[in-house]
């Protein structure tokens, strides 16, 4: 995506660059105003309906709650009504496990028992929030100096949600090759198991540099996956990994084993390869983290993006102020104008805009413009929020532990 169409901002964060983009939208590098780096997810509007942002609305505000893993990146904030949705995660330095596996090569045994042992632990918390992951996958895992980590959580709200095709779901389409049969085929309510068989992909890969299932097209990847007769591909994998990986890519969801049993049987391969899973992570660690890599290194603001984050500070801080109950106009009397402030939802097209200087194009500033609503309309989210809430009965604090 090029810097002309890279939005300058989303919600109250301040974007640097773009981190990637897939099926689903855009994830950038942003800036919390104290300074704080955040990655970013932006949806793309053709991806959600009303019934879609409801159930988004419905996980972001339980995974605030997830709470006794770092092992899957926090969940900072959502707007699931903005025009663009977004979620904001923390940004977590490191590389992808797919580059990891492309650059090094698949891992040795000790160190997928490891990964395994670590991941299942971490998404027992996400389980236990009542959430479903939905997305794992070997470009989802990050490795840093702390190990592995799950990024991208909260986009399962949009796979499945919609009652349709496949097609409908862009990350579907992207990663059918990791997801089990029951969400190929389209279940709209998917278990803990299905993040079991999302693990046992990314073990599978991070042992042989494969995945499952391959085809040309997604479709004939599908096709496979829904497909009892048809095993998945385990050339390549180490005999004393085999059992528990092929468990875990079970067809039926009943048949594969839970999480603890997953944490407790690569644990008990770490001893039968004579190591612990201690020194497995740290070896773990060790192999996978390049220390000059500069994906390591946690991103900083520059000069000019603290200027921004400056600017962003003073204009929320004039958001927040009280405003003054302007005089009922009589006709014929022109409205004085109101004081600009930036909004929240960070949209565009649902106010009047303005320019702001030193922050703006024009003198005292280079960024890109920033569009500031008028306090008298409400942000457009707020709108969509409260039409969607009085559909489906909701009050505005969403705390569903189970759908």
């Amino acid at each position: 995506m090029s810097s002309a169409t890279m939005p300058s901002r989303i919600g109250p964060y301040l974007v640097e660059r773009q981190l990637g983009a897939g099926g689903m939208g855009e994830v950038y590098l942003a800036y919390s105003v104290a300074g704080e780096p955040v990655a970013v997810k932006v949806i793309r509007p053709d991806r959600t309906d009303p019934d879609t942002r409801a159930r988004f609305e419905r996980e972001a505000a339980i995974a605030r709650t997830i709470s006794g893993t770092g092992r899957v990146a926090r969940f900072i904030d959502a707007d699931p009504f903005a025009e663009q949705p977004w979620l904001a995660m923390d940004y977590i330095p490191g590389r992808p496990l797919a580059d990891v596996v492309k650059d090094q090569g698949p891992l040795s045994a000790p160190l997928v028992a490891s990964l395994g042992a670590l991941l299942a632990e971490g998404l027992a918390a996400v389980h236990a929030a009542g959430l479903v992951h939905r997305d794992l996958k070997a470009q989802n895992v990050v490795l840093g100096d702390f190990g592995p980590v799950i990024i991208d959580f909260g986009l399962g709200a949009f796979v499945g949600a919609s009652k349709g095709s496949l097609t409908q779901a862009g990350v579907v389409i992207g990663t059918v090759r990791c997801m089990p049969p029951e969400q190929a085929l389209g279940e709209l309510e998917v278990t803990q198991a299905a993040d079991v068989y999302g693990l046992g992909t990314v073990l599978l890969y991070a042992a042989t540099g494969h995945y499952p299932y391959v085809g040309a097209r997604w479709e004939a990847v599908a096709a496979q996956v829904v497909n009892a007769e048809v095993g998945p591909d385990l050339s390549g994998l180490p005999d004393e990994l085999a059992p528990i990986v092929a468990a875990m890519l079970a067809h039926r969801a009943d048949d594969r084993p839970s999480l603890e049993e997953v944490t407790r049987q690569c644990a008990d391969l770490m001893h039968l390869l004579g190591t612990s899973p201690a020194r497995a992570r740290r070896a773990l660690i060790e192999e996978t983290t390049a220390k000059d890599h500069p994906t390591m290194v946690p991103p900083q603001p520059d000069g000019q993006m603290l200027d921004r984050l400056d600017s962003l500070e003073r204009l929320l801080r004039e958001e927040s102020e009280p405003q003054a109950e302007e005089p009922p106009v009589s006709p014929g009397d022109e409205p004085a104008p109101r004081t600009p402030a930036v909004s929240g939802s960070g949209e565009a097209g649902s106010h009047s805009s303005a320019q702001v200087p030193g922050y703006g194009e024009g003198p005292g500033g280079n960024s890109p413009a920033v569009s500031v609503p008028q306090k008298a309309r409400p942000p457009a989210s707020q709108k969509v929020a409260e039409e969607l809430r009085k559909r489906y009965a909701a009050g505005p604090a969403l705390a569903w532990s189970k759908r």
